[in-house]
């Protein structure tokens, strides 16, 4: 029952780490003065190298934190886990594609959600700032002062909406069990797509800190609803693998648009940033749109009647 608040927790300490980050080339600048340019041909500001040196330093000293301070207590080994022979690598394969063959009607259909949601994703992530340097701040070349200013600007906005992921996902367990979590994720992707698409029609960097936030409401859910809703649906002794086995549907997604957004742009979108950011928030709107169809097992309304029965199911093979 508190898995929704757990996943939302997950949502507020990335936003919270992902405000830090966004606005260390803004503090390194202007605060330590840090020279912010891009000279002897490099587009990339000194800042911005500086703060993917300190983050990677950061992670690499988060990650050896865990390793070396949390206990991890195995599960003690039951009777026919004892005499269970070990499995071989043929075996596991066997084991794994027999699990995707059963795979759970709604991991089935939060497929179509989580790729139409990261495919958006991916087109804010890669061409946002670009998007900002040449649409908003009229940058031309990318070894202009405009450009530096537009790349700094996207950092600002890209901790606005963070920002509000950090905040707005202390809400989202109370809006959820006040409405549904399928109807808190689908307005939530509603809200991020609407201000994605916004962009389009805004020319002033103040008024797309609005925008921005509305994204900020999308990222906190979708960081958190899926899994929440997802969780429900899986057997408990098989979660870990279907939760591995979900990030395919992040991954797939990231690497369709890696290999085709580019020949899209060149053909289809003139290289205007803009559009491909805008095209990002249409495929938000698409996975709102196709949340209603996801069964939500874990739902415990009138209106489910597979609720009772599915549980008692996932117990019983539990």
């Amino acid at each position: 029952k508190q898995r929704t608040t757990g996943f939302a927790m997950q949502s507020f300490f990335i936003g919270f780490g992902a405000v830090v980050a966004s606005l260390t080339p803004w503090v390194l600048n202007h605060l330590i003065g840090i020279e912010n340019s891009t000279k002897e041909g490099n587009v990339i500001p000194l800042t911005v190298k500086m703060s993917f040196y300190l983050g990677a330093f950061i992670f690499l000293a988060t990650v050896c934190w865990t390793v070396f301070t949390t206990e991890e207590k195995p599960p003690l080994p039951s009777t026919q886990a004892k005499h269970k022979q070990p499995l071989s690598l043929g075996s596991m394969f066997e084991e794994l594609f027999t699990l995707i063959q059963k795979m759970p009607a709604t991991m089935k259909q939060l497929a179509g959600v989580q790729f139409f949601t990261w495919l958006g994703m991916f087109c804010v992530f890669l061409y946002f700032p670009v998007a900002v340097a040449h649409q908003i701040f009229g940058a031309v070349e990318q070894d202009s002062p405009l450009y530096t200013s537009g790349i700094e600007w996207a950092g600002i906005c890209i901790a606005v909406y963070n920002g509000v992921c950090f905040l707005f996902s202390g809400l989202l367990p109370r809006i959820a069990e006040a409405t549904s979590r399928k109807t808190t994720h689908s307005f939530c992707l509603l809200c991020g797509g609407a201000g994605i698409i916004s962009l389009l029609f805004v020319r002033d960097q103040y008024l797309m800190l609005f925008p921005m936030a509305c994204f900020g409401i999308a990222w906190a859910s979708i960081l958190a609803m899926p899994y929440s809703i997802l969780s429900h649906a899986l057997p408990p002794k098989n979660m870990g693998v279907y939760m591995g086995l979900f990030n395919a549907f992040i991954v797939i997604p990231q690497i369709c648009a890696a290999l085709g957004l580019g020949w899209v742009m060149l053909h289809f979108l003139h290289n205007n940033h803009l559009l491909a950011v805008v095209l990002g928030g249409f495929s938000l709107v698409i996975a709102a749109l196709l949340v209603p169809g996801v069964e939500d097992i874990g739902e415990p309304t009138n209106h489910n009647p597979t609720y009772t029965s599915s549980n008692q199911q996932l117990t019983a093979e539990s």
